[in-house]
């Protein structure tokens, strides 16, 4: 099976040019969008000596959707209501993706030379991967250190996490582990508290404490943290409910915390 795929929009398209040109063997651009976006990829590829084509819609739909000859099959990425074939915005990318998925050693060397206390995210089994770009996103967004997700039973770096990630999976430290409760212990010990999510908790996030150095744990879709995972906890909070609804997707809930800790830990201004 090849290796290859295309990675299409042009948040993605763009960071993949800035940080891993070597790995695009194809780029294609839409005969039919001249805007200032689209020239804007394009001006990228010219400075990076990047040779494109500019083709009909038709043409690089066929490609994405896998019919083109030369990749064999490629992912399809989602679709918009109604309509058919990947959100593309006129831009995609064949690429021979190279392996961005950290380790242990990463996160430790990592924690070791940080100049400021860490900020990370633990997500629990998160298996849906529109899920795990839109954290992604979040993540990059609040300056997060680290994503950690456990190496079996989570979504995997794929097109689809790229695509909705929207750049961001090019930018954040995305670290598998093989077990989540042992890295959990390890960062308790290098004086890093976590702080999981939990539906049921009596503590609300406005009222808990997300200075200093952290990590926040997400759980998964259905079933929220698992046992051993809560139990490495050193808090549970919940996010305050006011309505009919008595819970929040993960990407989302993962976003109020997340930047519930970015106003905590923003340095307060002082009086001269």
């Amino acid at each position: 099976m090849s290796t290859r795929e295309w990675i299409v929009g042009i948040h993605a398209v763009s960071e993949l040019l800035r940080r891993h040109p070597e790995d695009v063997h194809e780029l294609l651009l839409q005969q039919e969008r001249s805007d200032q976006r689209i020239e804007e990829v394009r001006a990228l590829a010219q400075e990076l000596g990047l040779v494109f084509k500019v083709v009909p819609r038709a043409e690089l739909e066929q490609r994405i959707s896998g019919d083109g000859k030369k990749t064999g099959k490629a992912r399809s990425d989602k679709t918009r209501p109604g309509k058919s074939g990947p959100v593309h915005q006129g831009v995609a990318a064949l690429c021979q993706w190279r392996d961005t998925v950290k380790d242990e050693a990463f996160l430790n060397a990592m924690l070791d030379k940080l100049p400021h206390p860490p900020l990370l995210l633990i997500l629990d089994e998160v298996t849906d991967p529109h899920n795990l770009g839109a954290c992604l996103r979040t993540a990059d967004a609040a300056g997060v250190d680290a994503v950690i997700v456990p190496r079996d039973n989570s979504a995997t770096l794929n097109l689809t996490v790229r695509k909705v990630a929207s750049g961001a999976a090019e930018k954040v430290n995305l670290v598998a582990v093989t077990n989540l409760s042992r890295t959990m212990a390890a960062l308790q010990q290098r004086g890093i508290w976590i702080t999981g999510t939990a539906g049921e908790s009596t503590q609300s996030l406005y009222d808990a404490d997300l200075t200093g150095p952290r990590a926040l744990v997400m759980g998964s879709e259905g079933k929220g943290l698992r046992r051993l995972t809560r139990e490495h906890c050193d808090f549970l909070i919940s996010i305050p409910m006011a309505g009919a609804v008595s819970s929040l997707n993960v990407s989302v809930a993962t976003g109020v915390c997340l930047f519930e800790a970015i106003r905590q830990r923003k340095p307060k201004a002082t009086g001269r």
